[in-house]
């Protein structure tokens, strides 16, 4: 079972000058306790869940760039890029761009979008929720097709694309991992099913997550796909205390919880940290990784 960290906020006491070095203790951090990823939203805006929009954010391929140049060993991914940020021929290139600079740790996580507001402040066109699902299909399809060197004219119903070519090609092997983040029963699952090569669900409790997985696999056995390819991760978020007071957990008590989680298929753990700006938010986090890291999935 391994452990991840998503970063959705970027509001940290200190002047904007201080978020470069703050970002950078945490990215740092993530990747000496042994976390297996390093995730960041890919919004423009900060979504509501979190905070006002005017709270600070940060572009998040930007970010993880510098993340890359900063870090080993940790993989680094958005949770999730909104099909309708970026042309895909453009968000393939840097998605294979991570990876080459980052020796091979990119992902590509995507999904149909949702967050009209930010949309509608950059000008970004927001179109109805069944044409951004055509949307996200054609652009996993152009993924695969890129990262196989297929150069050929890609024609789609909302992408055009005369030659795809995708130079220098991405390091991992066969391409960056896609994940496909949402929990949509007809369409995002059966897309996962299809096309990615991981999902991500919210935690929701045991019977949520189990009825959601149940879902995936029902998709690919009607797709022909072996359910045990597909990479299983969830979101949620995790305060560790050595005495577990005032809403935290302890280490054995995460261990619990994620275990819980491998018994149902899930193959990694996602989380954010509420104090993750703070250095002491990661004294326990080492401890807690190597506590997961015999606990096998269900399935593996």
């Amino acid at each position: 079972m391994r452990l991840g960290l998503q970063v959705p906020s970027f509001t940290w006491s200190g002047p904007p000058s201080s978020l470069g070095p703050t970002f950078a203790r945490i990215a740092r951090a993530a990747d000496a306790s042994g976390m297996d990823s390093f995730w960041v939203m890919d919004h423009f805006f900060q979504i509501e869940m979190v905070g006002p929009p005017e709270n600070e954010m940060l572009e998040g391929y930007s970010a993880l760039a510098f993340a890359a140049a900063i870090t080993e060993r940790i993989k680094l991914g958005t949770m999730v890029t909104g099909v309708t940020y970026r042309h895909p021929g453009l968000l393939i290139k840097t998605v294979t761009t991570l990876d080459v600079l980052s020796g091979g740790r990119a992902y590509l996580g995507i999904g149909a979008a949702w967050n009209e507001q930010e949309h509608l402040g950059l000008g970004v066109p927001f179109p109805p929720m069944s044409e951004r699902f055509e949307r996200l299909e054609e652009a996993v399809r152009l993924a695969q097709q890129m990262w196989q060197g297929d150069e050929s004219a890609f024609e789609g119903e909302h992408y055009q694309l005369q030659r795809p070519l995708n130079s220098p090609q991405a390091l991992s092997r066969p391409h960056p991992p896609i994940l496909i983040g949402g929990t949509g029963e007809k369409k995002t699952l059966r897309m996962v099913a299809q096309y990615a090569d991981a999902c991500n669900i919210f935690e929701m409790g045991r019977d949520g997550v189990s009825h959601k997985l149940d879902v995936l696999k029902a998709h690919c056995e009607r797709l022909g796909r072996d359910y045990a390819e597909i990479e299983k991760t969830t979101l949620g978020r995790v305060a560790l205390s050595r005495d577990g007071a005032n809403g935290t957990s302890t280490v054995n008590q995460a261990v619990e919880r994620f275990a819980e989680l491998a018994s149902l298929g899930i193959d990694e753990a996602l989380v954010s940290m509420p104090n993750v700006a703070d250095e002491a938010s990661f004294e326990l986090v080492a401890e807690l990784v190597t506590q997961l890291k015999p606990i096998v999935p269900a399935g593996r």
